[in-house]
């Protein structure tokens, strides 16, 4: 059975955001606004989703 993976699309911008929030965005993998990452679906990953919820979108494929 495959891991189960989640799409993540950038739609903010980190500018005038915490340094904490920054970190996650490049911690998901993103930098720059509309790029997209597949990644693996677990608790620690759908967290730093959480945390930065306001700048990211899930893609429903």
């Amino acid at each position: 059975m495959a891991d189960k993976t989640i799409t993540i699309e950038q739609i903010g911008s980190p500018i005038r955001r915490p340094r904490d929030q920054r970190a996650t965005l490049i911690g998901l993998g993103l930098n720059k606004m509309h790029r997209r990452r597949t990644l693996k679906d677990t608790p620690e990953v759908r967290g730093m989703i959480r945390k930065v919820s306001h700048l990211v979108r899930i893609v429903e494929e």
